[in-house]
């Protein structure tokens, strides 16, 4: 009975470059997580983080499907020539329990 929803390739026309910060020996390392295309939106809010303090996000990527197995996401994007830290990562599923994409709200 399970049901996957369809995601709407027709409206992910922006090109985008996710990349995953960690720690190691030489300090920080980074890798190429997802290139491709996504649907993206550039508008501003604003919202309280943990320590309540006022945090503004300045835009979404939207990605198709699960671009990282289950693990946490941390890094940056590169997306119209910017590059933008990613604040927060979600993946919202489908009524079967897969994973419909992976939201990235950006700081």
């Amino acid at each position: 009975m399970g049901v996957k929803l369809p995601f709407p390739k027709f409206l992910a026309n922006t090109d985008i470059k996710v990349y995953r910060t960690t720690l190691g020996e030489d300090g920080e390392e980074e890798s190429l997580l997802y290139e491709g295309k996504c649907i993206y939106t550039d508008k501003s809010r604003t919202v309280l983080n943990a320590e309540r303090k006022l945090i503004t996000l300045r835009g979404k990527a939207v990605i198709e499907g699960d671009i990282n197995s289950g693990k946490i996401i941390e890094g940056y994007v590169l997306v119209k020539g910017a590059k933008k830290n990613i604040y927060s990562a979600e993946r919202p599923l489908n009524p079967d329990g897969t994973i419909f994409s992976t939201e990235l709200n950006l700081s």
